[in-house]
């Protein structure tokens, strides 16, 4: 019997796991590889043709090696910059990340609502359009931290950590003129459904996140809905692309999410 495809989730780092949990909701016995881009971590302070090069070439050696089912780019900035190229490179589905301001401007009741992302993704034409397109009556914020995106990284190795840098990444968007009014904030990096824990209790008011995990998952379920998956829940591995000296501090926390550090990770794939 041929063994089943797997789905590939890709991400610079962790990030990609707030995506894994519920695509394993909704398809458990789907054989995984979760591939961290950590030679190329993090990919929110890239430039945009840094991007363009790298997240293409990177899949399709990745698709090569792996023959997956479906790949999800469970990244915000490699979607919005990455997501065409991909496509038109792979036959294969390939589905992406974009910040969730459409169902931000449906919850809103103030009509401002912030984006936090990383410095990459909240400059992007595409978030224009998306605001332009689904929040046009509204004031929409912006903020990049790529500190906040190192804190999910260092919550996953079990570092103990304070507020005060969650605090730092909020405040970039509450100190904004207008900022005041914010009653909603959309999680724009796939990082940070990892840490809402921490921002909601660093944050100096009641605010509500919203990211766009579960409609990934709900993407991925329907492409893969034809698929004949195993009868057990498949395995899950996890790739490290770069070499760090903190790597097995990854081992236990990716161990909570199923996945399995391969040995070896952390060579070039």
């Amino acid at each position: 019997m041929t063994p089943p495809r797997p789905l590939l989730i890709l991400d610079s780092g962790v990030g990609g796991l707030s995506v894994l949990r519920p695509i394993r909701a909704l398809i458990p016995n789907a054989p995984i590889i979760y591939v961290a881009d950590s030679a190329g971590y993090p990919y929110g302070t890239k430039t945009e043709a840094e991007i363009a090069a790298r997240v293409p070439a990177l899949l399709g050696r990745l698709a090569e090696r792996f023959d997956p089912e479906l790949i999800v780019i469970a990244c915000n900035t490699a979607s919005t910059i990455a997501l065409a190229p991909v496509r038109a490179a792979l036959d294969l589905p390939i589905v992406g990340t974009v910040p969730a301001i459409k169902p931000a401007a449906e919850r809103s009741r103030s009509r401002v609502i912030g984006v936090l992302g990383t410095e990459a993704t909240v400059r992007q034409p595409y978030v224009d359009r998306l605001s332009a397109e689904f929040a046009a009556d509204c004031t929409v914020l912006r903020h990049g931290s790529a500190e906040l995106v190192d804190l999910a990284e260092g919550k996953l190795r079990g570092e103990t950590q304070d507020l005060e840098g969650y605090r730092r990444s909020l405040d970039g968007l509450l100190s904004q003129p207008g900022g005041d009014r914010i009653d909603t904030i959309v999680l724009a990096c796939t990082h940070f459904p990892l840490v809402d824990e921490e921002l909601a209790a660093a944050s100096p008011r009641p605010l509500a996140f919203v990211d766009g995990k579960e409609g990934i998952a709900r993407r991925t379920a329907w492409l893969t809905r034809e698929t004949a998956w195993p009868e057990e829940p498949g395995a899950g591995l996890a790739f490290f692309t770069g070499w760090d000296p903190r790597l097995e501090a990854y081992r236990e926390g990716l161990r909570r999410y199923g996945l399995t550090l391969v040995e070896g990770s952390g060579r070039r794939a």
